[in-house]
């Protein structure tokens, strides 16, 4: 296809050593009715739940061929060890109740591979931007520059779960796609697999415009001094690849006072997001003692001027 403008290609013959990219994998399919997401699960398994939404009304879909990953990133972190992240991260933030990390309790856990696509890229850019650093005896207070960059991405991710957002994703990487393996050495009988939900004519766009915004980022800090303004950045894209990869990540429920909060443990590195409750107390004291200051500083003032007059008195 053209990076450019997105244009398909004729595909061409893969040799017999590398299955094409649309190689896919015989497996047990089921849908949630919660969330709609898709996966697989061992089909003798019993009690089948959704990792995601919790829903156990699974639907069992008309088992088929499904895109099968180039590499899957293996589980480092067991239960326990997802379990501790979660209650370290729980234990920050002010405005969460004190006891939240020790009364949270885990109501569900379960162990998912999530589906990205790897891209690689290398880019050409031109860009042209306004600089606050002026030369000597510039009259204006800005000075226009441009130049080239030349840029390379070798893992950049884009998510392919429909159940887990971008912002979920982006949460708890990075992760070492270094460590990944093929498919044929990862167990994937025994844990959830999520089927990619994004084709890669969707995510495909998604990665360029990662790209480009990095790309004028870079340019503007790079080798513009001082404040910037009007940063335009032309990118051509000159190579673009991608891979489908699957990543480990634990998918937890908690509850506290009653209350379920979702959580995400990065598998590989222990990096955590989630939901947490916030203590209403915390939050009210903020005002009340912004206020008490307020008022203190205004007594003092107060007393510092009556002070003041009596001194005056006693001096006539």
């Amino acid at each position: 296809f053209c990076a450019n403008c997105g244009t398909e290609a004729p595909q061409q013959k893969e040799s017999p050593d590398r299955p094409a990219d649309a190689a896919r994998q015989a497996t047990h399919n089921f849908e949630c009715s919660g969330c709609g997401a898709s996966m697989s699960f061992d089909a003798e398994a019993g009690g089948l739940q959704c990792p995601f939404c919790a829903s156990v009304d699974m639907v069992q879909q008309k088992d088929a061929k499904i895109l099968a990953p180039k590499r899957v990133v293996p589980f480092r972190l067991g239960r326990d060890e997802a379990v501790a992240q979660m209650r370290q991260w729980l234990g920050r933030g002010f405005f969460r109740p004190s006891q939240l990390s020790q009364q949270a309790s885990v109501v569900r856990m379960q162990a998912v591979y999530v589906p990205c696509w790897v891209f690689q890229a290398t880019t050409h850019t031109h860009w042209t931007a306004d600089s606050s650093h002026t030369p000597p005896g510039a009259r204006g207070d800005w000075y226009p520059m441009s130049g080239e960059h030349h840029g390379s991405y070798p893992n950049l991710l884009v998510g392919a779960s429909g159940a887990l957002t971008p912002s979920e994703t982006s949460k708890i990487c990075p992760f070492d796609l270094a460590e990944g393996v093929p498919p044929q050495q990862a167990d994937l009988s025994s844990v959830t697999v999520e089927q990619f939900s994004v084709p890669r004519k969707y995510a495909r766009p998604l990665a360029r415009g990662i790209v480009e915004k990095i790309e004028e980022k870079t340019c503007a800090g790079q080798y513009v001094p001082g404040r910037t303004r009007n940063v335009h950045a032309n990118v051509r894209i000159e190579a673009l690849s991608s891979e489908p990869v699957l990543l480990p990540v634990w998918i937890m429920a908690y509850r506290y006072k009653d209350r379920l909060f979702r959580f995400l443990v990065n598998g590989q590195s222990g990096k955590a997001t989630g939901h947490a409750p916030v203590s209403w107390l915390k939050i009210l004291m903020i005002p009340a003692i912004i206020l008490a200051v307020i008022l203190t500083r205004a007594l003092l003032r107060k007393l510092e001027r009556k002070d003041e007059g009596k001194e005056e008195g006693e001096d006539r």
